[in-house]
């Protein structure tokens, strides 16, 4: 009996550690269940339910996709700008895409190009290089490094060079989630305006580093947002629980905090 009762209780111990591994393994996917697919049933009921969606027509009409891994923001930036301005008004015609023989068999006046922000005509306008954009070593806080891609400060300088006015939110724990949450509400439920979001996708159940893409709605009965990621063949816009959202924007970048920012017409 006490064989039996000794082999039990192995048994029942190997229970316990095997549903604590499987629970702790399980995690990362359990939060990524929270983040619903954009293009489900669910998610086209949170958008028709929803009454802040002023941005996402506009948004999804700009639409586009990141060209590199390092272009997320430039292309939040892209979509922001000719959703601003959908008319191209003094936008730049980038002929970075044509080849020279494209023209070849056209009209010597024709011009091939539309006027339209792009993701590699938003560059030029800042500070950051596009060398430095894909890695070649800057002066930060005096020191050489490498600092691919864009963080939050340096996104918004960019933005404001395309005269455009920014308000910038680094969300530090001081910042209260109840006015970041109003804040947010308030810009979709509002046209003309956007919001773009910083966030590091490790922290809110995905793969990858920090990350960068245009809010599009919120659902009140989830309280969650709707995320136009630029990645879409790697990770499809989705609906995130403010919550969650707020969890990848409260991580640190190369100098501070990640955040959001609030873009509009001077």
């Amino acid at each position: 009996m006490l064989f039996l009762a000794r082999v039990a209780s192995a048994l029942l111990m190997t229970g316990v550690l095997h549903t604590f591994a499987l629970a702790r393994d399980e995690a990362p996917q359990r939060q990524l269940q929270t983040l619903v697919p954009f293009v489900s049933e669910e998610g086209g009921e949170r958008l028709a339910r929803a009454t802040a969606k002023k941005d996402f027509a506009a948004l999804a009409n700009q639409f586009e996709a990141q060209a590199t891994i390092a272009f997320c923001g430039p292309t939040s930036a892209a979509i922001v700008l000719n959703a601003l301005h959908p008319q191209g008004n003094e936008a730049p015609r980038d002929r970075s895409r044509l080849l020279s023989e494209d023209a070849r068999y056209l009209p010597r006046n024709l011009e091939l190009t539309v006027p339209r922000h792009t993701q590699e005509s938003v560059i030029a306008a800042g500070k950051k290089t596009r060398a430095q954009v894909f890695g070649e070593p800057a002066r930060i806080n005096d020191k050489a490094v490498r600092d691919g891609g864009y963080q939050l400060r340096q996104l918004d300088e960019m933005l404001q060079a395309h005269n455009v006015v920014t308000r910038l939110v680094i969300v530090n724990a001081d910042v209260a989630e109840a006015d970041i949450r109003k804040e947010l509400i308030d810009n979709l439920s509002r046209a003309g305006d956007f919001v773009i979001v910083n966030y590091q996708r490790e922290a809110i159940g995905q793969a990858g580093g920090g990350h960068i893409s245009p809010l599009g709605a919120y659902d009140a009965a989830t309280d969650s947002v709707l995320i136009l990621d630029v990645n879409p063949s790697r990770y499809p816009w989705v609906w995130m629980p403010l919550a969650t959202l707020l969890k990848g924007m409260r991580t640190r970048d190369v100098v501070e905090n990640r955040g959001y920012i609030l873009v509009q017409s001077r």
